[in-house]
């Protein structure tokens, strides 16, 4: 058939039609030659009723191409674009500001330190909030790392058993919440999944489209063999102007059946206060070695200002507001304003209850808070009579923001009000946090604004690590908690 023919009997047959129909016949023409891709269909178009036959056929066809044409729009429209390339961090860190409500603790144990015991069944619980809103495709893995959390010299194949990689299955969007999101959560080692096969430090990392630069989460975790024990004692720091605001752990580790060869350079111990990265020490060497024994108490090591309570927020429900909610308001977004937080620095120490510095997302209004739980900008307000250094920086911290000292956390003084102030968005629930200065040398002041006490209950993670001779890799053989009471 000639193209000046088979253009004229184009024109026949979309001559009845509309010109929004003919439209999008005319778009899906390939689609249309599908449909009468049979002998028959194709016969009667030899004839003086080919015209009306066809029409027929594209009348009943429209409906399926209209559906056709609006699905491939909404796919262009809703085309994502990928998490950016980022440099791997060795530490707990979120990777995007979208990325929010990080838990990850050990199964059946919410917020607790992220420890199993190796080939005991024993899982971590990972969850997250993607405020992006869509779907993505999400895997994570595991890398081994040193005892001091660097990257260690294995190969996978020597710390993973089974597959290197594992997606992310469990997700859902949020259910009629401002801000939307979508929830993402997963446990592992899964029974027929990847495990760690050897104890030491870990970190997991969660990343988009199976690119392992694409990353999204961190977060480092722990497989301890007891192989050793040890006992610990909580007391008033050993020396006489601190005794007042600091604690001192003395510790003895029974070796049980390690082989240590020389404790100073086979053993080491970590201790952290309340999981806090930013407040912890190390020990190397021991101030006494008995028969089975290692002794540690010398007067210095191990000596942690008390700090103070932590402060906390309850933001559960968004009906029923809290007595810490100055003000609320409620537009394209959930925001309060919190009253304003006083300086504790010159104030002796009260009881305060809090939970360590943790959060649990909680909502009282609805049913699910995984997916109901709505997120609420949370103004913050921190009243001093100090007058802020050179150079100073004021930061609000708790474990909901990995202690991180980033833009999104930093205040801002206000010389009016004689305050430090800034929001950050939060979801429904409970949360701890803290104030925490830093100078224009970059040094930490985790107690300018909250006073120093041993009076404060403090939970401090003690970890041993030992190193095999002609050994590659830190073994983590043993694995206590402490606790200051009341």
């Amino acid at each position: 058939m000639s193209l000046a023919k088979s253009q004229r009997r184009k024109e026949r047959i979309f001559a009845p039609l509309s010109t929004s129909w003919r439209t999008l016949l005319a778009s899906n023409i390939g689609f249309f030659h599908n449909l009468i891709a049979f002998r028959g269909v194709q016969s009667c178009f030899t004839g003086l009723a080919c015209t009306r036959c066809l029409v027929i056929v594209l009348l009943l066809s429209l409906p399926v191409l209209s559906a056709h044409a609006q699905k491939k729009e909404k796919r262009e429209r809703q085309k994502i674009v990928l998490s950016p390339r980022q440099e791997l961090a060795y530490e707990n860190k979120d990777y995007l500001p979208e990325i929010k409500s990080v838990n990850f603790y050990k199964l059946g144990e919410e917020q607790s330190f992220p420890i199993i015991d190796l080939n005991s069944g024993d899982q971590l619980f990972m969850s997250f909030d993607d405020l992006r809103a869509d779907n993505r495709n999400y895997s994570y893995s595991i890398e081994h790392c040193n005892a001091n959390g660097e990257k260690s010299v294995l190969l996978p194949l020597e710390y993973i058993d089974g597959l290197t990689e594992e997606r992310i299955y469990d997700f859902a969007p949020s259910i009629n919440t401002l801000q939307p999101y979508t929830h993402y959560s997963f446990t592992f080692p899964a029974e027929n999944g990847l495990k760690p096969k050897i104890s030491g430090n870990y970190l997991l990392k969660i990343y988009e489209d199976n690119d392992p630069d694409r990353l999204i989460i961190t977060r480092r975790f722990y497989v301890v063999i007891p192989a050793a024990g040890m006992s610990a004692q909580l007391l008033p720091s050993y020396q006489v102007t601190k005794r007042s605001s600091n604690q001192k752990i003395d510790l003895v580790v029974n070796t049980g059946t390690l082989n240590i060869n020389n404790p100073y350079q086979d053993i080491k111990i970590l201790v952290m206060q309340n999981q806090r990265p930013d407040v912890q020490q190390w020990l190397q060497k021991p101030s006494n070695i008995r028969q089975g024994e290692l002794i540690y108490q010398d007067n210095n090591s191990l000596d942690f200002p008390g700090g103070n309570e932590f402060r906390s927020v309850d933001l559960r429900s968004l009906r029923t507001l809290s007595q810490q909610v100055a003000r609320f308001e409620k537009d394209s977004i959930n925001q309060i304003w919190l009253l304003p937080d006083v300086d504790w620095s010159d104030q002796s120490y009260s009881y305060l209850f809090d939970e360590g510095g943790n959060f649990y997302l909680r909502n009282s209004d609805f049913d699910d808070s995984d997916v109901q739980g709505d997120y609420i900008t949370t103004n913050f307000s921190l009243q001093t009579d100090k007058t802020p250094e050179a150079s100073e920086k004021v930061f609000v911290l708790g474990k909901f923001n990995n202690y991180a000292l980033n833009e999104e956390n930093e205040l801002q003084y206000d010389k009016e009000s004689k305050s430090w102030k800034g929001g950050i968005p939060l979801k429904q629930g409970l949360y701890d946090y803290t104030y925490v200065s830093v100078d224009k040398s970059g040094t930490t002041q985790p107690y300018k604004y909250n006073g120093n006490h041993f009076e404060t209950k403090n939970t401090y993670q003690v970890l041993l690590y030992y190193r095999r001779p002609t050994s590659r890799w830190d073994e983590l053989v043993g694995f206590i908690q402490v606790s200051s009471t009341k």
